[in-house]
């Protein structure tokens, strides 16, 4: 942990006060149903353009940061979703289509800059560590947060839940600029690609030229699609079966609290080993825990599905995020963490509906067919890592190696920094 910059630690201190003031997330369908008294459809249409402007925001921030640094995307982002949470207790119906959506859509640029910081802060070698910090903080104050917001709304109101959560988002920005270094912006952004030699292609053609993070990132989507079914069809699945929502509650808290133990002790552990080959399997474990609960949904079953998911999601969210950042030229870093931002966050608006509606039709399919997903998804980033592919040129300037790196072990031959 010691290749991991203070920056990167005093970044993620925040992301984890910030996690534990994000109660609007949590409660904000509640909230429209019960104190705004919106019908069921309404708030689920709110909330569904709500999540929409996330994932927007996850595919955009990286663009706006490569063009105008991304420690200022971040602040920008963190003030704009602070106002509108600020703002969301004294909005009139219409207006709650419009501002929640634009908060959303900031606090997902703001997900995308601090992936595209982490990037370009820790050196290539230590970046799977400096994601996981990150990922450790943010889980974390998640953890915290909702039970405290529920706190929150049993003593006081909705409106001081939203308050406290925009102060806090707003308190959050302020600690940012403090701690995020002032030339970030021209360090992060046009002024490095500017002193890049050479020409530098756009970000589709740098994806066309990195085969295996295209592979990886269709192999992210699809286990996203998978992996958000906790959210939606599995709470009902387990009713279907006579399992409450205590049981769903339990598994949640076991998906936490593995992940909280166990992640930055396995990243660390493996951190030397084929990122391809750990991202894989991690994959093909989130399949496998979707096969376990084909076989009937019980206490048992749902157990062993949670602990197989969350060992997945362990083994391949952090190498995967990172692997994207150490095949990224230095002057698109921003656009490739946001893609990888958005198709790791695409199962929000797409596998609610998605797995519904498969679950209507056929309930007995969803679980294999999930599983088959996750497995597939699996096997292509297995099969991607298997070969050597020599890296494009403009590797060189974005801190990569020049001889181009062993896909199956992650070993550059000449590594020219961590």
């Amino acid at each position: 942990m010691r290749d991991v910059p203070r920056t990167v630690w005093l970044l993620a201190a925040g992301q984890f006060f910030n996690m534990v003031v994000a109660f609007t997330f949590v409660y904000f369908f509640v909230y429209l149903t019960d104190e705004r008294g919106l019908p069921v459809a309404q708030a689920g249409l709110i909330s569904g353009i709500g999540g929409v402007g996330m994932v927007a925001g996850n595919f955009t921030g990286g663009w706006f940061g490569d063009r105008s640094g991304h420690r200022r995307v971040l602040l920008v982002g963190s003030l704009i979703g602070g106002a509108g949470v600020l703002a969301l207790p004294f909005l009139s119906a219409a207006l709650l289509y419009v501002v929640p959506p634009l908060s959303q859509y900031a606090g997902g640029c703001v997900r995308a800059a601090t992936g595209a910081l982490v990037a370009v802060t820790v050196p290539e070698g230590a970046r799977r560590q400096g994601f996981a910090v990150t990922r450790f903080a943010g889980n974390a104050g998640f953890t915290v947060g909702p039970p405290l917001g529920a706190l929150l709304i049993a003593h006081t109101s909705y409106t001081w839940l939203f308050v406290v959560d925009g102060i806090g988002t707003l308190v959050f920005a302020a600690y940012a600029a403090r701690i995020l270094p002032a030339h970030g912006a021209a360090r992060y952004g046009p002024d490095r690609a500017k002193a890049e030699d050479g020409p530098r292609p756009g970000v589709f053609a740098a994806l066309r030229e990195r085969p295996t993070v295209l592979v990886l990132l269709v192999a992210i989507l699809l286990t996203d699609l998978v992996y958000r079914q906790q959210y939606s069809t599995l709470p009902v699945d387990l009713d279907r079966h006579g399992l409450g929502t205590g049981v769903y509650g339990w598994l949640l808290a076991i998906n936490g609290g593995v992940i909280l133990l166990l992640e930055l002790p396995a990243t660390l552990a493996l951190r030397d080993r084929a990122p391809l080959r750990i991202i894989g399997s991690g994959l093909l474990l989130v399949g496998a825990g979707c096969a376990v609960l084909a076989l009937g949904t019980g206490l048992g079953t749902a157990v062993a599905m949670m602990l197989l998911l969350t060992a997945g999601e362990i083994l391949y969210k952090t190498p995967a995020t990172a692997y994207v950042a150490d095949h990224a030229p230095a002057h698109v870093q921003g656009r490739f963490q946001s893609l990888y931002s958005g198709v790791s966050v695409s199962g929000v608006v797409l596998s609610a509906p998605l797995g519904g509606a498969l679950y209507s039709a056929a309930p007995g399919l969803l679980w294999p067919v999930c599983a088959a997903v996750a497995g597939a998804a699996g096997c292509l980033v297995l099969v991607a890592g298997r070969g050597r592919v020599r890296q494009p040129s403009t590797a060189v300037a974005a801190g990569g190696p020049a001889d181009g790196p062993d896909l199956e072990t992650g070993s550059p031959a000449r590594r020219t920094s961590g």
